[in-house]
């Protein structure tokens, strides 16, 4: 048995376990899988990982995240053993310094992560690029997200009304992971845009705000599809926040079939999407903000995007509707999505 340096708690049986750690605010308010020293190194070995491996340092308060914490997590979260590589690959993402772990899990603004996974990972461990994609339909997605959100509460101290100052949050915050349809998908998968070797498992992390449902089932030109999911973004500037960063858009089959249809790639998406998300100063005095829109400068347009690279386009959803979604960016380019390898 590895050396462990978690504090052991003896109870009589899972269900007195589950008590003492809601009693304790360990958990999310939903029930845990016990964290037995026997499952928790289960889990370190199948990553060939020591306790006491460093997986990341959050950079603010210089917090370390050891593999027995990572794994502790994981186990709680209804986790197999396999799954732990992607689990620890998305902990290093959230380290990086662009990511601003530490300012986006305190904000007010209430901000989730998002995982996106890519690569043969995805098929070996049963994760849903499909039916259902942001929501329940697969425990792969589902407990690889709330293993993230375990680890925040109990080594972060992410806890709601503590560190964690969010006016509202959303029901990501629960867990918010999915994978890319890269099977169905004509386009490069987006780890592999994003500088991971095509073949490769990667993860991308992003904060997001909740998401926001499109709909656009009356016209097959890629450009009227593009305005729908621009107009999403927009209003988005005007109702949340104005400040450019990353965007994310997740695009079913339907949709993608009419971009594949005209020969538009994710670029030429995001092209698009980069020219069309962009809203005047004056029109926040048509959403209550009149205070913030000012007399001056009122045609002054602001970008949602820095760049087109700035978006995220993600194949996943189901086959059918004519549906898609935008997830905004926490505070702009204050945080950034990562993407990172899984170790083998």
């Amino acid at each position: 048995m590895p050396a462990f340096t978690s504090t052991i708690h003896e109870v009589v049986d899972a269900a007195e376990a589950n008590e003492l750690f809601q009693r304790n605010g360990w958990t999310d308010g939903l029930p845990i899988v016990p964290p037995t020293e026997d499952a928790v190194a289960r889990f370190l070995a199948a990553a060939q990982l020591a306790p006491d491996d460093v997986i990341g340092i959050e950079p603010v308060r210089r917090r370390s995240l050891s593999a027995e914490k990572v794994a502790i997590a994981a186990v709680m979260a209804g986790c197999l053993p396999e799954y732990l590589p992607v689990v620890v690959a998305v902990v290093k993402a959230m380290c990086q310094p662009e990511y601003a772990l530490h300012g986006s899990t305190a904000s007010t603004g209430g901000s989730a992560p998002f995982i996106v996974v890519n690569g043969p990972v995805r098929q070996a461990i049963g994760m849903n690029a499909t039916h259902n994609v942001l929501a329940n339909a697969s425990r792969a997605n589902a407990t690889i997200g709330r293993s993230i959100r375990l680890m925040l509460l109990n080594v972060l101290g992410g806890v709601p009304g503590q560190l964690d100052r969010a006016t509202l949050g959303h029901p990501g915050k629960f867990t918010f992971c999915v994978a890319e349809d890269e099977e169905d998908s004509p386009w490069l998968p987006l780890s592999a845009e994003r500088g991971v070797p095509a073949g490769r498992s990667a993860v991308t992390a992003m904060q997001v705000q909740s998401p926001l449902q499109i709909m656009n089932e009356w016209t097959h030109d890629p450009r009227e599809i593009g305005d729908t999911y621009a107009a999403a973004i927009c209003s988005n500037m005007l109702l949340y926040s104005i400040w450019e960063g990353n965007y994310a858009v997740v695009i079913p089959k339907q949709h993608r079939e009419i971009f594949a249809a005209a020969s538009w790639s994710k670029q030429n998406i995001r092209d698009y999407v980069f020219e069309k998300a962009r809203v005047k100063r004056g029109e926040w005095r048509g959403v209550g903000k009149a205070a913030v829109a000012g007399r001056k400068d009122e045609d002054k347009v602001y970008c949602a995007l820095r760049s087109p690279d700035d978006l995220l386009v993600i194949a996943a959803g189901g086959p059918a509707g004519g549906f898609g979604a935008i997830l905004p960016p926490w505070y702009g380019k204050k945080s950034l999505a990562v993407t990172m390898a899984i170790d083998a």
